[in-house]
């Protein structure tokens, strides 16, 4: 039985760590505002260049003397720098059709190994790892510049071999959660476990402190996944329509419109929009090309950087259906609130 503690270990005064979404929603404000209350902001820095993740560190540290993490996607060198399949032809399609110009970057993703190395030069409270896993060596450097690490899994055996490599604890995320799946072995997407499954089946092979992750959005469900096990609750769809999230206008208005009625609250897992499945809510792109998910697709980040043209695109007409609108199973019963207020309610229930 473990005998660590994560409120103590990471100076935190109320169980709750904010999810780190990347893509702009986690803004300096936002998570200083989280880490201010007491609980744990994190900023989603997987897609960021890192010099643009540094400036964004020291930003965090001016306006909070509190622990605060970073997230980083784990992506090999190849993986982040080589298209090496060509666009679907129903993407090219879509464009062709809607006349929108596809100039794709020189490299499909950011490179991990340089945004690790911000970590080592700018150490930060905690850091966090989603998408793969790194080395023992790795954990061991962010170790030494007093960092804490944990890793995200979608499957037991993911959790252990996070573990294995000497990780602080594990955000383990059920198959409600909102964005993209943090898991890397084939189990886990084969038979997808819904959160208070995969915190047992997950304590049955590892004793490594859980951070529960999937539809969380109430003090109730923070004290339920609490009573399964898990020390902690990460929430992130909650956060989305704060006012110190950094989405835009349109999106939080389609996610508060979902909680009002006023669209369908449905979600789905898809790998339509990047390659990796993701959960958010259903649109017209969803449902036009549901067909060609479980077809053969570029991988992330490769589909990712394929489609972000049409997504640019979308936003800048104010068309959500063909924007990725990235949230969890517990969509109906997002809020307009400022951070303070949301974390008033998840604490006072």
């Amino acid at each position: 039985m473990s005998t660590k503690n994560l409120l103590s270990d990471l100076n935190l005064t109320c169980p709750i760590v904010q999810a780190p979404m990347a893509g702009g929603a986690t803004t300096p404000e936002l998570i200083a505002a989280v880490s201010n209350f007491g609980g744990l902001g994190s900023l989603g820095a997987g897609t960021t260049a890192p010099s643009k993740i540094n400036e964004q560190i020291n930003q965090i540290k001016a306006l909070t003397d509190k622990p605060f993490a970073v997230n980083l996607m784990v992506l090999s060198a190849t993986e982040s720098t080589t298209f090496d399949t060509p666009m679907p032809e129903w993407l090219q399609a879509h464009y062709d059709t809607l006349n929108i110009p596809v100039d794709l970057p020189s490299h499909p993703a950011q490179s991990f190994e340089a945004q690790f190395a911000v970590l080592l030069n700018n150490p930060v409270p905690v850091t966090s790892f989603t998408f793969g896993i790194i080395s023992k060596s790795q954990v061991a450097a962010l170790h030494a510049v007093g960092t804490q690490v944990v890793g995200t899994a979608n499957h037991p055996l993911e959790a252990k071999a996070w573990a294995d490599i000497g990780a602080d604890a594990v955000c383990v995320q059920g198959v409600e959660a909102g964005g993209h799946r943090g898991g890397w072995l084939p189990q886990s997407q084969q038979d997808p476990l819904g959160l208070l499954t995969l915190i047992t089946q997950t304590k049955t092979v590892t004793d490594v402190p859980l951070i529960a992750a999937g539809g969380i959005m109430s003090a109730e469900a923070i004290k339920a996944v609490q009573a399964a096990g898990a020390q902690l609750a990460q929430l992130g769809t909650a956060f989305l329509t704060t006012t110190e999230s950094g989405v835009s206008d349109l999106y939080k208005t389609q996610l508060l419109k979902a909680a009002q009625g006023e669209r369908r609250a449905q979600t789905r897992l898809t790998r339509l929009f990047s390659g990796k499945q993701a959960r958010g809510l259903m649109n017209d792109y969803l449902e036009r090309f549901s067909s060609y998910d479980n077809e053969t697709l570029p991988a992330y980040p490769q589909l990712n950087a394929m489609t972000q043209p049409m997504r640019a695109a979308a936003a800048t007409a104010n068309n959500p259906e063909y924007m990725s609108l990235w949230a969890g199973q517990g969509v109906s019963q997002v809020q307009a609130l400022s951070v303070n207020e949301l974390m008033t309610q998840l604490t006072n229930g």
